[in-house]
């Protein structure tokens, strides 16, 4: 059970070490394929595709809906700039959605395994 485990949750109490980075594709195989190269690369410890999702936009003047698949990516906040640019030049989307949104508290043995596999092996 939850509470009978010794390990603690850590909590921020400074600068924000661990970032959930999430973008979108009009395909499961291009979010599966981002995925996957992400977290070979080590860029990611943890790629997540949910979908399809609908999405309502503006786009060139007027609204859009599309069915979506949601890419979630976790990574040490130092690595936020690798991730971008890695998204940027992978995605079909001439604009992707690129957001990072701070983990401010998880397990202490989760967030080591995030640090643990985005480094070097």
């Amino acid at each position: 059970m939850a509470a009978e485990r010794e390990e603690a949750a850590v909590e921020a109490d400074g600068p924000v070490r661990f970032l959930h980075v999430q973008t979108t594709t009009d395909s499961r195989a291009e979010a599966m394929e981002l995925a996957h190269d992400a977290v070979q690369a080590r860029l990611a410890a943890c790629a997540q595709v949910a979908g399809p999702v609908a999405s309502t936009f503006w786009w060139e003047d007027g609204i859009e809906r599309a069915e979506e698949w949601l890419l979630m990516l976790k990574l040490p906040a130092d690595r936020y700039s690798e991730v971008a640019e890695f998204l940027l030049e992978r995605h079909s989307y001439d604009e992707p959605e690129i957001i990072a949104t701070p983990i401010i508290a998880g397990s202490a043995g989760y967030l080591d395994w995030i640090d643990e596999e985005t480094r070097p092996h």
